[in-house]
């Protein structure tokens, strides 16, 4: 009786906290882009943004780091959760769940209805690709006082969706990702 209690508590103690199940294959944080695509296959959509460190600013030198995010999107069917990959710099950061995915990407979409903070990548899945993006760039400074900021810039989109099935366009604006509000605009 004791082992049947045990070996569950060890199952989960041996467990990752972030592992996702590709088919038989598992990826988990620190995986390599390319180990993760090989076991999951291709996103259907990735967002990518950047972020810059800076040491010794202000001072005889200067070193300036760039770092590489990209966000992964994956849609494992409408019984399913979408799922987001982040990684930094080429390994696998962090693994997110969003809300339950689709048969077909765009075929589910109901943008009047859609949540502030919606991420980019459910409205790609539930919408399709927009008609026309619009990027404006916006940058956020963070200095300790020591020589040393982090450059991260804020991504502010627009994007156009045409139904063609009424006379007015969706415009929904996004800021690092997240949807911040939807309008309607006559052709």
């Amino acid at each position: 009786m004791f082992r049947w209690l045990v070996l569950p508590a060890l199952l989960l103690a041996t467990t990752p906290a972030m592992a996702l199940r590709c088919g038989s294959r598992i990826v988990q944080e620190g995986d390599r882009d390319g180990s993760v695509r090989e076991r999951c296959g291709m996103p259907y959509y990735v967002d990518r943004y950047y972020s810059v460190d800076v040491h010794g600013a202000d001072g005889p030198y200067e070193r300036q780091i760039e770092n590489q995010y990209d966000a992964w999107y994956y849609n494992f069917g409408p019984r399913k959760l979408l799922v987001r990959l982040v990684f930094h710099n080429g390994r696998l950061q962090s693994e997110e769940t969003l809300g339950y995915g689709v048969n077909q990407i765009g075929d589910s979409c109901h943008l009047d209805t859609a949540p502030s903070g919606t991420s980019a990548g459910e409205i790609v899945a539930w919408c399709g690709e927009p008609a026309s993006r619009r990027n404006l760039r916006e940058a956020e400074i963070r200095r300790d006082g020591r020589g040393n900021e982090r450059y991260r810039p804020i991504r502010l989109e627009e994007w156009t969706y045409d139904f063609g099935d009424d006379r007015f366009l969706r415009i929904l604006t996004f800021r690092n990702g997240n949807l911040q509000g939807v309008s309607v605009e006559r052709r």
